[in-house]
């Protein structure tokens, strides 16, 4: 079974997407495993912080369809198709990973780019999943983090008393 990643964030009431994108993602796919929660600053805009959180669940679903998945849980939550990717949401969710696929087609990067380019995906992606190799360079996502310029992150782990316990 194909095991997948998403990246969770919200700037705008996530204390309450946060955990409603778990309960949604929990009803999709069953058992997840969750990051810790990471509190970082905005980035490309001036906005509130975010919370942000990396998901793995296994799914036989094919991957167009589980990314398919995610767009209706961000619209279901208040998310509108028309921001600009720098700006504030409600609920962002971006399938990271999905097995060892490498797919760039049809507006579906996978492995997204962004696991190499924001500490708010990769540190949570190695906290979960350190081990796994990315199917691109084939280093750990712990080699990933040791070897990230952490010079200009702005994130914080922290411990809400909302986080749904398993």
């Amino acid at each position: 079974m194909p095991y997948g990643y998403i990246s969770v964030g919200s700037n705008i009431d996530k204390q309450k997407y946060i955990p409603a994108s778990l309960v949604a993602l929990r009803k999709c796919f069953g058992q997840l495993t969750v990051s810790s929660i990471y509190e970082s600053e905005a980035v490309g805009f001036s906005g509130d912080s975010f919370y942000n959180c990396v998901v793995g669940f296994g799914s036989e679903l094919d991957v167009k369809i589980v990314a398919r998945k995610l767009r209706q849980i961000e619209l279901d939550n208040g998310r509108t198709r028309s921001c600009k990717k720098f700006s504030a949401r409600t609920l962002d969710l971006d399938l990271l990973l999905y097995g060892d696929q490498i797919i760039n087609e049809d507006g579906l990067q996978i492995p997204r780019d962004e696991i190499e380019r924001y500490a708010f995906v990769l540190e949570p992606l190695a906290e979960i999943a350190p081990m796994l190799q990315h199917p691109v360079s084939q280093l750990t996502y712990d080699e990933l983090w040791k070897n990230f310029d952490k010079t200009d992150v702005r994130q914080k782990r922290i411990d809400p008393v909302w986080l749904p316990t398993e």
